[in-house]
This record gives C-alpha cells, structure tokens and sequence, in this order.
C-alpha cells in the first residue's frame, strides 16, 4: 500500500501536536484550580479551611492536570519516536495509546463532572441566615444549592447580593470553574482525536507490512 508511509508519518505528527496540545490544557487546568484555592488571591481563605469542597478536591491538579499531562508525555513520546518508543510495533504503540487514552479520558471526565456539580452547587461563601428568634445570623455555607425558584447562574442580581464574603465569589467560582468545565471539554475532545489517530496508524503498520 504505497500510501501508508504517509498515512503513518502524518499519524505521527498529529501525535506530536496533540501531546503538545494536551499537555498545555492540563497547565492550564492545574493553574485554574490553584486559583480556585485563593479566592480574590487571599490566602486566608485556604488557611482558615474556607474553601469549596469542589475546589479543595483538585480535580483540575490531578485530574485535568497530573493524569492528562502524563498521559501528554507518552503521546509526545510516540509522536517522536524518543526512547523506548523508538523501535515500538503496532501493537506495542496501539497499547500505548490505549493507556494515554483512557488515562487523558478518565482525568479529564473527572474535571468536568467535578466542574459541572461545583457550578450547579453555586459557590461556598459567608451570608445571612434567618435564625428562629427573627435575627440575621452569619455562616459560611453554600446559599444557592437549595434555592429551588431561581437559578443563579442566569439571574445575575444574586451575585453581588447574597455572598457577603468573599467579596466577588460568585464571579470568581463561575469563571473559574468554567473555564475548567471548558478545559476538560477540550481535552475530551483532543482524546478521542488522538484515539482515532492511533487507530489510523495501527492500521497502516499492518498494510505496510
């Protein structure tokens, strides 16, 4: 099959630049959670332990970020052909790609259904609580999770209005966990792209052969 040469060589730049592109989306991811740990970048809120639980699962660190990275690594490192990947098969490469895949798709299907509860949930601030002898009370708590008759994200007279402190959590809890949502959409995205790709290339070994 005189096409397969070419088939495989594109695979393998496809791979080099899926690497690349997944490993940047997991510094990313990392670097947009380590914001989510420092609220209006203070650090008291980490240290007085006033932080979302969503936030302080770091999904967007292990998840979006250590497991995609490493499963960027390996892509980069058969886009290449560096090290043992130098003189891999087929089948050896399928199985590599296998294992980048679903390390890459497991991280950053954890990012994204973390992001998605963290949004629903609405973010963990100081506001008013009604106690029973008719007096405002402060606590720290999450305030939209049970509100049943409206939605925050889209009535945005709520944000300013119901967390007291820290000022602007609203904003800073939707941008940020948007952005991971985002993040993890992507990097979805670019796995099964990479999936697809290692597939095309087995194929072709075997033609060439």
């Amino acid at each position: 099959m005189p096409s397969s040469p070419c088939v495989m060589a594109c695979s393998r730049t496809c791979s080099r630049i899926l690497g690349l592109s997944l490993g940047a989306t997991a510094l990313f991811a990392a670097a947009t959670n380590i914001a989510l740990l420092f609220p209006n970048w203070d650090v008291t809120y980490l240290l007085r332990g006033l932080i979302g639980r969503q936030a302080m699962l770091g999904s967007g660190l292990w998840g979006g970020g250590l497991m995609v990275l490493t499963a960027a690594i390996l892509i980069s490192l058969m886009g290449w052909r560096h090290g043992c990947f130098s003189k891999s098969g087929p089948c050896q490469s399928m199985l590599t790609a296998l294992l980048s895949s679903g390390l890459a798709l497991f991280g950053a299907l954890i990012c994204f259904i973390t992001s998605g509860v963290a949004l629903k949930d609405g973010p963990f601030c100081m506001f008013h609580v009604s106690s029973f002898n008719q007096t405002q009370t402060w606590k720290y708590g999450y305030p939209f999770k049970d509100l049943h008759n409206r939605n925050y994200l889209y009535d945005h007279s709520l944000w300013n209005s119901v967390c007291l402190e820290p000022s602007k959590a609203v904003i800073w809890h939707v941008g940020f966990f948007s952005v991971l949502l985002c993040i993890s959409l992507l990097q979805i995205l670019l796995v099964t792209i990479h999936f697809i790709n290692s597939l095309l290339g087995f194929f072709c070994s075997l033609c060439e052969k």
